[in-house]
């Protein structure tokens, strides 16, 4: 039984979450895999259609 409104992250707790936005923020490379998808596809758009 769920306590509505009420969750828990082991990953949060253990201060995961903040070593990854940190590294993401110190070197501009994202760490979920959507970031990664839109950096990726970008990056090739950009060598593809470079002005």
């Amino acid at each position: 039984m769920k306590i509505p409104g009420v969750s828990f992250s082991w990953k949060r707790a253990l201060g995961v979450t903040k070593v990854k936005r940190d590294f993401a923020r110190a070197t501009g490379i994202p760490t979920t895999r959507g970031g990664l998808e839109r950096k990726i596809g970008k990056t090739i758009l950009n060598a593809l259609f470079k002005k």
